[in-house]
């Protein structure tokens, strides 16, 4: 079935018709509108995830860098804000690279970037700095000079990490021919997707049997997502792994990424669809209630998981390594699960409001999260919260399973 949906996905776009590509991948459809190339945007997002997991590594990996990433002030030298201000300086810098190399190459998306991180900065004397990617690597790294207080060093190797060229060589995105109107995208970032453990993180977590880490740098992700403005919808994800495996040699990390397109119909992905084990298995937050665990433990067989990360364990719904995650909070955002959810959705799977379902819709049609809308009321980052908490699912019985288990457990008991 995996084969059959990656196969239809590829014979629906794959036109011998190579005059799009002639034309340069990118053109203007009439004035103020532009089309461009599903796999161009694509290699773009890629190339920027690979840049952004060379700066997660650099920051672990660079002993000046790592040092500053895990210092701890006290007394007099604790109101020197910058030092606190570097443990997002990574999630920052990954941040504004992103939306520099995507926002050069496609201008008409570069207003409606968002992500998790302010990109304003404090530093010891008092100098309230922003944060961006400069023309040249010695402006770069001059502007980091100033955030980090002077220290030369930790500011030359991060702006030698953020413009360093990465190519993205990767045939089957050659086999992509899906043309789509770039100005009405939007893209969701997260920088680093569980900031705690990749600050804090172990590299020698021991993994589950079935191969899920339950904290540690392996759950410290940066998530891409694409998404259309006018419906809300989800349309290209990027999970990039920059800690995916350690050379043992070297002990430097080596990165993974995984991309799926899910645009009118068309479902294509970098893996194929995992098939359904003989369980049921839920992966879940440690904080979440006890009676949402409860509730679940009885149609799971003992069969529940618990890591960190939002992404991470959306990721090991993707890779098959659990049948769904659920969460009940509402400390999810909309750039947690963009970029998995069109991933997802690449693979038939989706990602659903909780709550809506807890109200008696999961008859209806499904209540996807969207990505285009914020609450109302809410200000700051909680105006792009998933309220209504969040499940994921790659199967739909399983979907149906976890809703039953849940109203006989009086936890979804409609209004």
């Amino acid at each position: 079935q995996a084969g059959k949906l990656r196969q239809e996905g590829w014979r629906a776009h794959c036109c011998s018709d190579r005059r799009t590509e002639r034309l340069g991948f990118r053109f203007p459809a009439a004035a103020g509108f532009y089309f461009s190339s599903m796999a161009q945007l694509l290699r773009a997002l890629l190339g920027a995830s690979e840049k952004a997991a060379g700066v997660a590594q650099l920051c672990r990996q660079q002993e000046t860098l790592f040092q500053l990433l895990i210092e701890e002030k006290s007394g007099a030298d604790k109101n020197k804000k910058f030092v606190q201000d570097f443990k997002t300086l990574a999630d920052v810098v990954i941040q504004e690279v992103i939306r520099h190399d995507i926002g050069k190459k496609f201008p008409e998306i570069q207003d409606f970037i968002g992500g998790e991180e302010s990109n304003k900065f404090e530093n010891g004397l008092g100098e309230t700095i922003t944060m961006r990617v400069c023309p040249t690597q010695q402006e770069s790294a001059a502007l980091l000079c100033k955030i980090l207080d002077q220290n030369e060093e930790a500011a030359e190797l991060l702006a030698a990490a953020v413009h360093k060229e990465v190519e993205i060589q990767d045939q089957d995105m050659d086999r992509i021919s899906i043309v789509l109107p770039t100005e009405r995208l939007g893209i969701w970032i997260d920088p680093i997707d569980s900031t705690n453990q990749y600050i804090q993180g172990d590299a020698n977590v021991t993994p589950f049997p079935n191969g899920i880490y339950p904290s540690g740098l392996r759950s410290a992700l940066v998530l891409i997502g694409v998404y259309d403005r006018l419906t809300g919808d989800p349309v290209l994800g990027v999970i990039n792994e920059p800690f995916a495996h350690q050379d043992p040699c070297t002990k430097r990390w080596n990165s993974r990424y995984q991309w799926g397109i899910s645009y009118l119909g068309t479902n294509i992905c970098s893996l194929p669809r995992p098939n359904p084990g003989s369980g049921l298995s839920v992966i879940m937050s440690s904080s979440d209630s006890k009676e949402m665990q409860q509730a679940l433990a009885p149609v799971c067989g003992g069969h529940v998981y618990h890591a960190a990360g939002a992404g991470y364990k959306i990721l090991c719904v993707i890779l098959g390594l659990v049948d769904a995650y659920i969460f009940s909070g509402d400390t999810t955002f909309k750039w947690d699960s963009c970029g998995p959810h069109a991933i997802l959705k690449a693979l038939g799977g989706n990602i659903v409001d909780l709550t809506r379902i807890r109200k008696g819709e999961a008859n209806k049609l499904l209540p996807e999260l969207i990505y285009n809308e914020p609450t109302k009321e809410k200000v700051g980052a909680e105006k792009w919260a998933n309220k209504g908490g969040i499940l994921a699912f790659m199967h739909r019985e399983h979907l149906e399973i976890i809703i039953k288990a849940l109203n006989e457990a009086g936890q979804c008991a409609p209004p």
